[in-house]
């Protein structure tokens, strides 16, 4: 579980990236999930953006995903969720 001062810390390190993968009509499958997973393994911080042809809302979304890729809920902005989980092989981010 991440403290307040951890997610303000990695919303400041979210700021300057893109989204990287997309949640369209198509929802939340475990294809995406799979992706996720990965790219969250190399990366530890990555963003996901929800499209407006999405059935549902990103602040629905945004746990499920937390939840199913193994990693932390740091922000949802508008259509925009931040993802967080420490890699064990590609360690970057030091918390504070």
């Amino acid at each position: 579980m991440l403290t307040g001062k951890q997610k303000r810390y990695l919303r400041s390190l979210a700021h300057h990236l893109d989204p990287i993968f997309q949640v369209g009509k198509g929802g939340v499958n475990d294809h995406l999930i799979r992706h996720i997973e990965e790219a969250i393994e190399t990366r530890e911080l990555i963003k996901v953006s929800v499209l407006n042809n999405s059935l549902e809302d990103a602040r629905e979304i945004a746990p499920e995903l937390a939840e199913r890729s193994g990693s932390e809920l740091v922000q949802v902005i508008g259509k925009t969720i931040v993802l967080y989980k420490e890699s064990k092989d590609h360690k970057s981010i030091e918390l504070p």
